[in-house]
Formats: C-alpha cells, sequence, structure tokens
C-alpha cells in the first residue's frame, strides 16, 4: 500500500482503539474513527501472536493490504481504519477472505454511496 493509506503509529493505533468504533466477524474486527482532516483513508492491520508464527502473520498482513489495495476506491475516505485479524482467517482463501473482509466492510456502512463491489 502507498504510503499516504498507511497507519503505523502507535499513538494513531491507541487513539482508534480509545475513541473509535468497531464492527466486527468471525474472521476479522474493523474500528474506525473519521479524520476528517484527511485527504484519503490510512489502514493499520493488526494480528496477534496467537494467530500464528511470523510467515503466517506476514502473509495474513500481505493478502489483506492487497485485497485493500486492490478496490480502495469503495472505501469511504476520512476515516483510520485498523484491521484486526482472528485465528479462523488463517484457513481461508483469497476469495474468502475478500468476501470477509468487504462484509465487515458493508456492516459497518463504511462503502462508499452509490457503490458496488464488483466481483
Amino acid at each position: 500500500m502507498e504510503k499516504e493509506y498507511r497507519l503505523a503509529k502507535r499513538e494513531d493505533f491507541n487513539k482508534i482503539y480509545r475513541y473509535g468504533k468497531s464492527m466486527a466477524n468471525h474472521q476479522f474486527v474493523l474500528y474506525y474513527l473519521p479524520q476528517p482532516k484527511m485527504e484519503n483513508f490510512r489502514l493499520g492491520i493488526s494480528v496477534s501472536k496467537k494467530v500464528g508464527n511470523a510467515v503466517v502473520r506476514n502473509r495474513l498482513r500481505r493478502m489483506v493490504k492487497e485485497i485493500i489495495r486492490l478496490k480502495k476506491e469503495n472505501l469511504t475516505p476520512h476515516y483510520d481504519y485498523i484491521l484486526l485479524a482472528r485465528k479462523p482467517a488463517v484457513d481461508m482463501e483469497y476469495a474468502e477472505m475478500e468476501k470477509s473482509i468487504w462484509h465487515v466492510i458493508r456492516k459497518a456502512s463504511l462503502l462508499k454511496r452509490n457503490d458496488t463491489i464488483k466481483k
């Protein structure tokens, strides 16, 4: 993901966890916080050590980043997002993971208006 779409600082993560809202399904938890001054959205991805070893966690992160990158125009700007991967996400194929991520985003009503996800 390009630098302007990345959420990297610990203080930003803590702020979103503390003041943001969350939405979840079985595989992912989405935390989000409005940032009216930001032009784009920013995304942080968190995968706990409980999910697996470094190889597994990094693979999950790469897949999530790619899923978001390919359809980032569908995501509402002016927000900070954190996607937490849960254990069941490890066993998912790419298509299933994509469906699950967009499900939790749709559930939080964060898809851009008048946009539908093209399959």
